[in-house]
């Protein structure tokens, strides 16, 4: 295979168009092109309204290396042909199945390689399947009556089930889990364009039933879900794990157990530490923002509509007079901020966007760093602390609908009493607040600087009915779980992986973490 690097085109270019421009790199007639497919696609928006597309190929031809080395540019090589491999299976034996906690990203993808490889796991999900989830969280987001067992946090996907549905992560990945997860996705039911795309994206309505047929395979491997099943006890024995309890009555005997619990599993977390070492980490926290999706489309391509593209997306970062660095995160083109509390008396936000991307506003995290400095208290649950502590006055400041308010009067201070030319596009009810009585004084000053400065790279960012609702407190596990070169806790035969023990922030990095445990498992027992 040869692989042709930064080759470019006008976006809207058709299938042929793109033939033809490989066939010129290489210099060969079109009969000579045996097969080729996109490794890389992203946007050149330099020139814009001029936009292109930037492609990574990978071209086979006949005789590869005879054209590599006429051609003579560095552009242009032979691929390296570098995939996804499985460690080959340990020696040791195990008396049980290895038991999962959690079917998040890190979960669901630790177990379907293990069970691929003849491990049979047992994934163990506190919540419903996503079927009954779904309607639950449709139900609180109706009604505001909470399930706190079975919401935006808790069930069958993960908190990344209801979300954009974000694919791109910036681990590096010399190994090719990264693609191994596109793939496994892709083989589910997901677009194949995940494949290339510089950012890739599912949408929560896809995902769903991507995250269906990953159970449905886990199932005719061997494995085992059970929904509704929440850990609630370890047994601990001379350091090492002997079995857990299940909904406080059941007894499960196992000797290998992946946490992979997210990153809102909080009596979880206060559970383990009476078995496992953890530390309190730095997170961020703040508000989600709404802005037209026209106006992003505009400042990101030039035109309010572009076919070729949908909806765009920005990335921001500032650095705060106050040392607070600022930044957007998980941002939802075309979206909806939705209510995604996961415990009575407590409110937080997230972003979600379905595969179209087609509401009329762009929402994104704006979220401050915190450090456990800014925590009530030094041990590893100081930062559960915090995050409670914000979640309850937005509770209160929306009387238990999301607090909303005006840019133009966060600035001021004062709650708002109307609405602008931004509509709100959420899940779950809202109410007008004043989110300064929500977050602290140095993260509130923090988003004040930022939000103009960020005016300055997309122009009407800080227009004055910019919408900003509260608050965004779980944008990553506020804790540690510590484990070792092997990925065991100080407790032998216990993994924790994924966002949740504080080594990954978002789908992808989720889950190719869960596809390590998986690694680590298989290295060292046999099916």
């Amino acid at each position: 295979m040869i692989q042709i690097n930064s080759l470019k085109l006008p976006c809207g270019h058709s299938k042929e168009e793109l033939e033809e421009k490989i066939c010129k790199q290489l210099k060969i007639s079109r009969s000579h092109l045996k097969s080729w497919k996109i490794l890389r696609q992203s946007i050149d928006a330099r020139k814009k309204p001029e936009l292109f597309f930037v492609y990574l190929i990978e071209a086979e031809v006949d005789n590869e290396r005879t054209i590599v080395k006429k051609l003579y540019n560095p552009s242009i090589v032979i691929a390296s042909g570098q995939t996804y491999t499985f460690p080959k299976e340990g020696v040791l034996q195990q008396k049980h199945r290895p038991v999962i906690i959690g079917t998040g990203p890190a979960g669901l993808f630790c177990g379907y390689l293990l069970a691929q490889h003849g491990y049979r796991p047992i994934l163990l999900e506190r919540g419903s399947d996503v079927d009954n989830r779904s309607k639950k969280v449709e139900h609180f987001w109706e009604t505001g009556e909470l399930d706190e067992k079975t919401n935006v946090s808790f069930g069958e996907g993960g908190a990344g089930t209801f979300s954009d549905g974000k694919l791109n992560t910036l681990v590096k990945d010399k190994l090719m889990r990264n693609r191994k997860v596109l793939e496994i996705f892709v083989e589910h039911g997901a677009p194949e364009e995940i494949l290339y795309q510089q950012k890739p994206h599912i949408g929560t309505d896809v995902l769903k039933n991507v995250i269906v047929s990953m159970r449905k395979s886990i199932l005719e491997y061997g494995g085992e879900v059970r929904f509704d099943s929440c850990m609630t006890d370890l047994d601990v024995r001379d350091g090492a794990l002997a079995g857990i309890w299940v909904n406080q009555t059941e007894y499960i005997a196992c000797e290998t157990l992946v946490l992979a619990t997210g990153h809102s599993a909080r009596d979880t977390f206060a559970m383990l530490g009476k078995h496992i070492h953890m530390e309190p980490k730095s997170f961020a926290v703040g508000v989600r923002i709404e802005h037209p999706q026209e106006m992003i489309n505009f400042s990101q391509y030039g035109a309010a509509h572009v076919s070729s593209l949908g909806a765009a997306s920005y990335k921001l970062t500032h650095q705060a007079e106050n040392g607070r660095g600022v930044y957007s995160f998980c941002m939802c083109p075309g979206g909806f901020v939705v209510n995604a509390s996961s415990e009575k008396g407590g409110l937080a936000v997230n972003g979600m966007s379905y595969h179209a991307r087609d509401s009329k506003n762009a929402n994104s995290a704006l979220i401050v760093t915190v450090t456990p400095q800014d925590f009530p208290d030094a041990s590893y649950m100081g930062g559960v602390a915090f995050q409670r502590r914000l979640e309850q006055a937005a509770y209160r400041a929306g009387n238990s609908k999301i607090p909303l308010q005006l840019f133009g009067d966060f600035k001021e201070g004062r709650i708002s009493t109307g609405l602008g030319e931004v509509k709100p596009c959420t899940k779950g009810a809202y109410a007008f607040a004043d989110l300064n009585q929500v977050l602290p004084k140095p993260l509130t000053e923090a988003l004040c600087e930022a939000i103009p400065a960020f005016d300055r790279k997309i122009h009407g960012f800080a227009r004055e009915d910019a919408l900003l609702l509260g608050v965004e407190s779980r944008t990553s596990s506020p804790l540690r779980m510590v484990r070792d070169e092997n990925g065991e806790s100080n407790v032998r035969g216990l993994y924790p992986c994924g966002e949740g023990a504080g080594y990954a922030g978002g789908i992808t990095s989720a889950a190719m973490d869960g596809i390590r445990a998986a690694e680590w498992i298989a290295a060292r027992f046999c099916p």
